[in-house]
């Protein structure tokens, strides 16, 4: 156990042991405090989204909803958001009522902007609907802005390119829950002509990050959380080096977590010339279970190119799977079978992007499906 009494340094900080996502589920209720102050307000759970199989539940109290939605106050505040327009959100819900083509309505934006701001109207999509309904609502609703998850948001920007479909009011989008790339955002200001504003979240955190409305890289959200980016030996990353990220919530005594694991590789930025003052994560690489794993034993993030797929085969969708140090499956949804010529062709780019030559294999499905909370990853490690 470490044990520590005196002032607190940060030389001394950095000797407590990281808590791993393990040690959290295995912990279970051990870690909640008994002494939790009672003006942080009611005690819920809050349930990570379980995208391993394994979801981590916590404590938290009514302080750290109000943290939560101060700082999605501040993205649209420093975005400028027009309160006035209307809001169109892309969501999973756990009601099941909510999956309809129709959408739902409301008269406001809903939380955290109701009680603060006059707003717009809002509108509701769930996630599972399939693309084409999504489109149709879009163009039925005309939304000043669009929340949605990046996948989302690909696949809906692909659908109106290739059906030179256009919505001209649409004035900036922003994502989150997933990791954004540069695919994504391209995309978006092909089909909409439209910036993508992003947000680094967690359910067990809260905000950790928001993207800088000049630039595209983010912002620690330092009254919320301290977060360490380290490398291999524990040691602060610099400018241009990539590290885990390491994050303390600073609100939730129900159950403190410090130095938590999240489970992200991210890279430090250098300081931005906005004036905020904020620390800078130019970079969210992932998750760190699914780098791909070399058979010499190097990991990196792969980018597996699946938005070219498409051009040597009739691709619709696609997921690739690491099953194994040599083998990897391309999960694919397709318009038509592939030829022998076509499966060929996109091995050899999968191999390319990759950069080795993964022994390929291809799985043909009516649908790819989503996380349990549909979040959608591309690439999947099973070693």
């Amino acid at each position: 156990p470490f044990d520590f009494s005196g002032r607190l340094t940060l030389n001394e900080w950095r000797r407590l042991p990281i808590l791993t996502r393990n040690d959290l589920q295995e912990a279970g209720k051990s870690l909640n405090s008994r002494a939790v102050p009672q003006s942080h307000g009611k005690l819920f759970t809050q349930s990570s989204s379980g995208s391993t199989g394994k979801p981590v539940s916590i404590k938290q109290t009514r302080l750290c909803t109000i943290y939560w939605r101060s700082f999605a106050l501040r993205q649209s505040l420093w975005c400028r958001l027009d309160m006035a327009g209307k809001a169109a959100v892309i969501r999973y819900n756990k009601d099941p009522s909510t999956i309809t083509p129709q959408g739902l309505r409301s008269r406001g934006w809903g939380a955290p902007y109701d009680g603060m701001f006059e707003t717009g109207p809002g509108v509701f999509m769930h996630s599972s609907v399939d693309i084409k309904a999504q489109a149709d609502w879009l163009l039925r609703e005309k939304p000043d802005y669009l929340l949605a998850y990046p996948s989302i948001l690909y696949e809906l920007a692909h659908y109106f390119i290739k059906h030179d479909l256009e919505l001209p009011g649409l004035q900036l989008v922003r994502s989150f829950a997933e990791v954004l790339d540069k695919e994504t955002r391209q995309a978006c200001r092909q089909a909409w002509d439209v910036s993508v504003i992003d947000g680094y979240s967690s359910n067990e955190i809260g905000y950790m990050a928001l993207q800088c409305p000049e630039h595209e890289h983010y912002h620690v959200q330092s009254e919320n959380a301290l977060v360490e980016i380290l490398d291999d030996e524990g040691n602060p990353c610099r400018p241009g080096e990539t590290g885990r990220v390491i994050v303390t919530p600073l609100h939730n005594y129900a159950t403190p977590m410090l130095r938590y694991a999240v489970g992200d590789y991210a890279e430090v930025g250098e300081t931005c010339d906005c004036g905020r003052g904020l620390p800078v994560i130019r970079r969210i690489m992932g998750r760190t279970r699914n780098l791909l794993t070399f058979p010499d034993g190097r990991k990196l993030w792969p980018s597996p190119g699946i938005q070219d797929y498409g051009k040597v085969a009739p691709v619709i969708q696609a997921q690739l799977v690491q099953r194994s140090m040599e083998h990897i499956e391309v999960r694919l949804v397709t318009s038509a079978k592939p030829t022998p010529e076509q499966e060929k062709a996109l091995t050899g780019l999968i191999q390319e992007r990759l950069r080795f030559a993964f022994r390929i294999t291809f799985t043909y499905m009516d649908e790819i499906s989503r996380g349990p909370t549909d979040k959608y990853e591309d690439f999947l490690s099973e070693v």
